[in-house]
């Protein structure tokens, strides 16, 4: 067949379209290239973009979801309403407080600017003050509130997480977790525990106003007038400027010079606090001492050890006491370890802030919930369940968090679905499990004081405590001999043999 001549007219024709042609194809592979990079792009958005695992999943929690965690609370913790008071500050806070039988002016003026049991937290002695008009001196009563105060910080953490994950199902496993644990049953079961669980319905609804992407002035308004309220309740409130510092410079992309003057007037009424405070930890002390003395650098070490048991206590939460005697000497390698280890997970979240800056915002932020209570501050124990009831929280919601990404990065959505249910399914039983098989410790004082000798018997105070219940229940003899073996033992300290000897010597007359 003959081709087209170069010079005749259909040649010429041929050659006009050639290049309107190739346009045309370069053009369309032009689209379709841009059409595949557009997708592989959402789908590394969807993996990459802070805050954002499932945007078709953000939105209001639903009614039943709610309804359903409150009531998994109601079902795990109703036996508490049976309980009584413990010796482990209740009478102190409850039982021998006249700040909380009156509404007088003058009692509520004492109330609003005197320092109660090591602390200043009018909002908490307020509370009890309405358990005590309420309920009088019904021990259910008060667990009740309790109760009440938990299923409600629940729902809080469920619609915090689900706004700064964008996830509702982050927020709601996140949410389960927390409401179920059985890490938080001191804070919860213990009457004299109410100024934790207070305060942190003040914190999350604080952080409801401060943690947005786009918050207003109104809104920051609420958060500090919220703030205010949780450091009324509970000093630990002071670390919540810093967090929704961290959070605008981690989450939301700012400067320092931007974010800093936010937080102004918030770590202002936290230093005021603060100092009210301290003063009060000075005048009395209390509780477990031997730590008391040892150096700043020797507290860190120590702190660096007991941080990884309390991951480790999160993740199975076995061995739970009242009182733990975490080892201050000996500890070398526990120590290197433990720092080789956080200083790994310190790099590692440092690298990802770019594409994971809410992993970076949850590892300072649970740094900066426990710095209260890592004795930089000197305060009488080192560990402690009750110190993990929000700091639980981020490694909850990267628990889950880490399910969604899983979910996402597996493109096969229904067995992955099936076994992320599976999964939360089964820690969900198996902590509530351990939750009801553990709270008939915290019934009275004998139950609670017997299963804390069982765990740490080398502790003074535990022994002073579990004959304290032994005498109120009959058994002075046995209390008695408890005391003495305790002297005979020569751990006590200087405080706690007088304790002992005023003990031994009304029992003894």
């Amino acid at each position: 067949m003959d081709s087209p001549s170069p010079d005749t007219p259909a040649s010429r024709d041929a050659d006009r379209r050639a290049p309107t042609d190739t346009r045309c194809l370069e053009s369309e592979d032009t689209v379709i290239s841009a059409r595949d990079a557009k997708s592989r792009s959402a789908d590394q958005s969807r993996l990459e973009t802070p805050g954002v695992l499932d945007r078709s999943s953000a939105g209001p929690i639903s009614w039943w979801g709610l309804v359903g965690l409150l009531g998994l609370v109601a079902v795990v913790y109703w036996p508490v309403m049976r309980f009584e008071f413990v010796n482990w500050d209740d009478p102190w806070y409850v039982l021998k407080n006249p700040l909380i039988t009156s509404w007088h002016p003058t009692n509520l003026w004492r109330i609003a600017t005197e320092i109660s049991v090591k602390n200043y937290a009018p909002l908490t002695t307020l509370s009890l003050l309405i358990d005590h008009t309420l309920f009088g001196l019904n021990a259910g009563g008060y667990h009740l509130t309790n109760v009440l105060l938990h299923a409600a910080n629940a729902v809080l953490v469920c619609v915090l997480v689900s706004r700064v994950a964008a996830s509702r199902p982050i927020g709601l496993v996140t949410a389960v977790l927390f409401a179920v644990h059985p890490v938080q049953i001191e804070t919860v079961a213990w009457v004299s525990s109410r100024k934790t669980l207070l305060c942190g319905t003040f914190m999350l609804a604080s952080g409801l106003c401060w943690l947005r992407s786009g918050r207003t002035s109104k809104q920051e308004l609420w958060g500090t007038l919220w703030l205010a309220a949780a450091l009324l309740a509970k000093a630990a409130a002071i670390v919540l400027p810093p967090i929704v510092l961290a959070y605008d410079m981690l989450v939301r992309r700012k400067t320092l010079a931007e974010a800093l003057p936010r937080q102004l007037v918030p770590g202002f009424l936290c230093l005021m606090l603060l100092n009210v405070t301290m003063s009060a930890q000075v005048v009395e002390m209390g509780g477990v001492r031997g730590h008391l003395g040892l150096h700043k650098l020797h507290i860190l070490a120590v702190d660096a050890v007991i941080l990884w048991e309390y991951v480790g206590l999160l993740l199975w939460p076995s061995q739970l006491s009242v009182l733990y005697d975490p080892p201050t000497q000996g500890i070398l390698v526990a120590v290197l370890l433990s720092i080789a280890a956080w200083g790994a997970v310190a790099i590692g979240c440092w690298r990802m802030r770019g594409r994971a800056p809410l992993l970076a915002w949850a590892a300072v932020t649970w740094l900066l919930l426990l710095f209260p209570v890592l004795n930089l501050f000197p305060i009488t124990t080192l560990m402690n369940d009750r110190y993990l009831y929000l700091p639980s929280l981020c490694v909850f919601g990267l628990a889950a968090g880490a399910m969604a990404k899983l979910a996402c990065v597996i493109r096969r959505p229904r067995t992955i679905a099936v076994g992320t249910a599976a999964c939360v399914f089964t820690a969900v039983l198996a902590y509530a499990g351990m939750t009801m098989s553990r709270l008939p410790v915290w019934h009275d004082d004998l139950a609670l004081w017997s299963d804390t000798v069982s765990k740490s018997p080398q502790l003074p105070v535990v022994q002073i405590q579990w004959a304290d219940a032994l005498h109120r229940s009959g058994e002075t003899g046995r209390a008695i001999d408890v005391l003495q073996r305790t002297l005979a033992d020569g751990a006590a300290d200087e405080g706690d043999r007088e304790r002992i000897e005023r003990r031994l010597t009304e029992w003894s007359s």
